[in-house]
């Protein structure tokens, strides 16, 4: 007689959470070979030749292939509190300190699970970054949606009407994914001024910081004045040095969260990747003139998205931009965001990403990336994308 096979009880946290879009499309686009894409936000251009040269000096030193330290190597950490003290106005002292990590979203997920515990909510403004998201309900916490406005400028008002006594943390991001939005020093200080009162933190993800339009300029909140004990600021190299695949990003916290962050990175990664530590030393002596050599490909490609967007304004609302290097359309069409992409896709051979992934599911939104793009490739992908809106939106 044969045994009863067991039922596994397959359920988890991670129902609630979200599937990431991007590899979706990623497999969307392999399926339809010579697609340009639109849709992951990446620079076209490769790391600094001193960071790839580094890379020998550091395979040849054995103890290099060691576990370092949780926070990061001591060079990097200098050379990140030198970077923040002259292009952040934040300066580290003993109420704040520097984690290097494996990127931004791991920084992020760092804060979430050392400042919060089941059932505590954050405050996210809509559109939202998805892997922020996804990250908030993996921990068992709550997303708290707030709306922007129509340029997607946040509302400090209404950011404060939804704290309640569960609420941990109000996210914000500027230059902002996926909008291309740059909030005012105004507004961001009232949101720090806000969670400051009300004894929360002000999570900041600043990984475009160099990525600025029209004379418009990045403000960090910790560097406002009695932001130490509650503001928590995250970087990536992962923009502005080319370095996607490195995984290395940082966050500035208060000290009292260093313990609870160690704990979390210890038992997720025990140390980022130190090989890419080195690399991004090297980078960071390079400095943001490596980025800002590339601005202005970066802004001419912009400059043609804008004009060639608004040929098609009776079908498509482009709110404007000064950061960052997305679009985020509003599609006139009955048409789901989902089943655009995929016609895009499919039949123009132009991918993006729907907005339903960011939270925008009142409404057929896109969202645009042109960071990959170098000035060749723009007018065609541009004209795929442009005809490719033009005739789905007239098929209904």
């Amino acid at each position: 007689m044969s045994k009863p096979k067991l039922q596994l009880n397959l359920t988890s946290r991670m129902e609630a959470v979200q599937s990431p879009l991007i590899p979706v499309i990623g497999q969307l686009i392999r399926q339809n070979p010579g697609t340009i894409s639109l849709g992951q936000g990446v620079v076209f251009y490769p790391p600094p030749r001193e960071a790839i040269a580094s890379i020998t000096e550091f395979l040849a030193t054995p103890a290099n292939h060691k576990y370092q330290a949780v926070e990061g190597i001591y060079p990097l950490l200098e050379a990140i509190e030198t970077k923040l003290k002259l292009e952040n106005k934040i300066a580290i002292n003993q109420n704040n300190c520097i984690v290097v990590t494996a990127g931004s979203n791991m920084a992020f997920l760092n804060a979430i699970l050392s400042i919060t515990s089941p059932g505590d909510e954050i405050i996210l403004n809509t559109p939202y970054y998805f892997n922020h998201e996804m990250a908030i309900t993996m921990a068992s916490t709550k997303p708290v949606l707030v709306a922007t406005d129509e340029n997607y400028q946040l509302h400090p008002n209404a950011i404060a009407e939804a704290i309640t006594q569960k609420t941990k943390a109000v996210v914000t991001i500027s230059p902002n994914n996926p909008t291309g939005a740059v909030y005012s020093s105004e507004a961001l200080a009232e949101v720090n001024q806000i969670c400051r009162e009300k004894g929360i933190y002000h999570i900041s993800d600043e990984a475009y910081e160099y990525f600025t339009y029209n004379g418009i300029k990045h403000i960090s909140p910790a560097s406002f004045l009695n932001s130490e004990n509650h503001t928590i600021s995250l970087f990536s190299l992962s923009k502005a040095y080319g370095f996607a695949s490195w995984r290395i990003g940082y966050m500035v916290i208060p000290q009292h969260l260093l313990m609870p962050v160690k704990k979390v990175q210890d038992t997720n990664l025990i140390c980022p990747p130190v090989i890419s530590q080195y690399a991004a030393l090297e980078s960071l002596k390079v400095g943001v003139d490596y980025c800002r050599q590339y601005l202005p490909d970066i802004t001419f490609v912009r400059e043609k998205f804008q004009q060639k967007l608004s040929s098609i304004k009776d079908i498509c609302t482009v709110a404007p931009t000064a950061g960052a290097f997305y679009f985020f359309l509003k599609i006139k069409t009955e048409i789901s965001d989902f089943e655009l992409v995929k016609k895009l896709i499919k039949n123009y051979k132009v991918a993006v990403i729907p907005g339903s992934t960011f939270g925008m599911n009142n409404g057929c939104y896109l969202r645009v990336a042109y960071g990959a793009l170098d000035p060749e490739t723009t007018v065609e992908a541009l004209q795929r994308l442009v005809t490719g809106l033009q005739e789905i939106t007239n098929m209904k």
